[in-house]
């Protein structure tokens, strides 16, 4: 009879286990394995020139709460709980300004009023706040995919989420934005770039 090994544990979970022991160097490595996915995770729900400052408020929150998080091969999910935390904190505390904002973008997204830029940037601005104004699981799942670059197994490994979800998230998602941004002839879609 074979006897069955208990399975290996992974890179996560050891980096978890030697940042719990005090190992900056692990912690570091952790950092550089989740940053995209936290900036992306904040992306979805803050303004832009909000996100660096809380991605490093995040990663500090979850350095001094590691010994809490009961199950290390679930650090990625746990952290995208902890950035999704840190915007809800963000947005109590900032209601009144951020407020207009997102109602100023709403409202110009249902009238079909999505500002016209010339430059890539106006463009980029323009499929962000298009991005924004879908459902949180399709924001979230398309910012990790479209601007921070990440694969969709890697969204996977990275949030928690399944892979069936986020290939989910992603179709849907892209069918709701495409119909956005066609919607409205003069948002600079780049299925309608002639350059």
């Amino acid at each position: 009879m074979r006897e069955q090994s208990a399975p290996e544990p992974s890179e996560d979970a050891l980096l978890v286990g030697a940042a719990r022991d005090g190992d900056r160097a692990a912690f570091g490595r952790l950092y550089q394995l989740y940053a995209r996915m936290v900036h992306g995770v904040l992306l979805a729900r803050v303004p832009l020139a909000d996100v660096d400052d809380l991605v490093q408020d995040v990663f500090m929150i979850a350095l001094r709460r590691l010994s809490t998080l009961r199950e290390t091969a679930s650090f990625g999910a746990w952290l995208a709980a902890i950035a999704r935390n840190r915007a809800n904190d963000y947005h109590r505390r900032s209601v009144p300004e951020d407020q207009l904002a997102d109602e100023t973008v709403d409202q110009n997204i249902e009238n079909g009023e999505v500002r016209k830029n010339e430059d890539h940037d106006g463009q980029a601005a323009v499929i962000l706040d298009a991005v924004r104004s879908l459902p949180g699981a399709y924001r979230e799942t398309l910012i990790l995919r479209l601007v921070e670059g990440m694969t969709g197994p890697e969204i996977a490994a990275r949030t928690g989420l399944t892979h069936d979800s986020v290939r989910v998230n992603l179709h849907r998602g892209m069918r709701q934005l495409r119909a956005i941004l066609n919607s409205n002839p003069d948002s600079g879609s780049p299925q309608q770039e002639t350059r």
